[in-house]
C-alpha cells in the first residue's frame, strides 16, 4: 500500500520470557521542521503526547487511576480534543497483555464504566501498558471497514470439529500461549484462515477489531510500557516525539498540569549516590583528622 501524507500510525507488541512490551505512536508522513503539521492533526498529536507524558509522571506507587483520568481531561480540553471513549490501559502480567481486571485506567469512561471501574492505587513491581488515543471528533468509536488479522486466545474451551481448526489452534497455543498474534506469523496463511473461523465462532480466539473515530476525524496514539519501582517508574519503550514537527494553535495553561509536565520523567536516584556521598564525607573527615594530628 502507499502511505499518504498525514495519516499513519504504528504499534508493536514484543514478548520476552512471557512478558509483553507494547509500544505505539502516530507518525505524520511528510512532516518536517520546515513543514510542520498544523490544524486538527497537530492538535490531536500534541494533545496525545502531553497526555502520555502526564500519565507517565503519575504512574507511581501511591497515586491513583483517577488522578490520571482527571489530568488527561484537562489536557484534552486545552487542545479542544477528546480521548476515545471506553479505551482502557491495563496492568500486564506474565503471559498476559491484560492483567487483573481491577487494575485499569480509563481516560474517557462510558456511563457503564463509570459504575464498573474501581478506583485503585498503583503499587511497586506492577507493570502497565499505558495507551492514549486522542481525537478531534466527538470521542465515540466505531469499527472500520477493514478486516483484522490480529487475535488473542480466550479462557473458553470447546472441542473443535474441523481438523484444520484443531491443527491451527494447537499451533496458536504452543507458539503464542495467551499473547496476541497475527496471521502473517503462520507459514501457510491461507490454511490458518481456514482454521481461524471456527475458533472465533466459538470464542476460543478474540479478534482485535480495527477501530476509528465515529465522526471520521483524526486520531493520534501514544502507547508505552511502564514498570512501577520503589523510587518512581521506568518506561521501557516509547518516547518518540519531535515537537518541531507539530504546530498547534492551542496550549496548556493549567498551572498544575504545567508543573507536572515540567517534572523529570527519570526515576529518583537510589541509594548508590547516598552511599557515595557518605563515603566522601567520611574520607573528608579522615583527612581533616590527619591534618590536625
Amino acid at each position: 500500500f502507499t502511505l499518504r501524507a498525514f495519516e499513519e500510525s504504528s504499534g508493536i507488541n514484543a514478548e520476552y520470557g512471557g512478558y509483553a512490551g507494547v509500544v505505539g505512536h502516530t507518525i505524520v508522513v511528510g512532516s518536517s521542521a520546515e513543514n510542520p503539521v498544523t490544524g486538527p492533526i497537530a492538535d490531536a498529536v500534541v494533545a496525545a503526547h502531553n497526555c502520555a507524558e502526564a500519565a507517565l509522571r503519575l504512574i507511581k506507587a501511591g497515586n491513583t487511576n483517577q488522578q490520571i483520568t482527571d489530568t488527561i481531561q484537562k489536557i484534552t480540553d486545552a487542545f479542544n480534543t477528546k480521548t476515545l471513549e471506553g479505551m482502557l490501559s491495563y496492568e500486564i502480567k506474565r503471559y498476559q497483555t491484560e492483567g487483573a481486571t481491577d487494575k485499569q485506567i480509563v481516560l474517557n469512561p462510558s456511563e457503564a464504566q463509570k459504575k464498573e471501574i474501581k478506583s485503585m492505587e498503583f503499587a511497586v513491581h506492577e507493570v502497565y501498558a499505558m495507551d492514549v488515543f486522542v481525537t478531534t471528533g466527538g470521542g465515540k468509536m466505531k469499527e472500520a471497514d477493514a478486516s483484522t488479522t490480529v487475535h488473542k486466545r480466550s479462557d473458553e474451551t470447546y472441542l473443535l470439529k474441523m481438523k484444520a481448526s484443531r491443527a491451527f489452534f494447537s499451533e496458536v497455543c504452543n507458539r503464542f500461549t495467551m499473547m496476541p498474534f497475527t496471521l502473517r506469523a503462520f507459514e501457510d496463511e491461507k490454511k490458518a484462515k481456514m482454521g481461524l473461523k471456527e475458533c472465533v465462532t466459538h470464542e476460543l480466539l478474540h479478534p482485535y477489531p480495527v477501530q476509528q473515530d465515529a465522526d471520521g476525524k483524526e486520531v493520534a496514539q501514544f502507547k508505552y510500557t511502564v514498570l512501577v519501582v520503589p523510587n518512581g517508574n521506568i518506561r521501557i519503550n516509547g518516547g518518540l516525539f519531535d515537537p518541531s514537527l507539530f504546530k498547534s494553535e492551542h496550549k496548556i495553561e493549567d498551572k498544575e498540569v504545567l508543573a507536572l509536565l515540567a517534572q523529570s520523567a527519570n526515576r529518583k536516584a537510589g541509594g548508590k549516590k547516598k552511599k557515595k556521598k557518605a563515603k566522601s564525607a567520611a574520607e573528608e573527615a579522615k583527612s581533616e583528622a590527619a591534618a590536625t594530628n
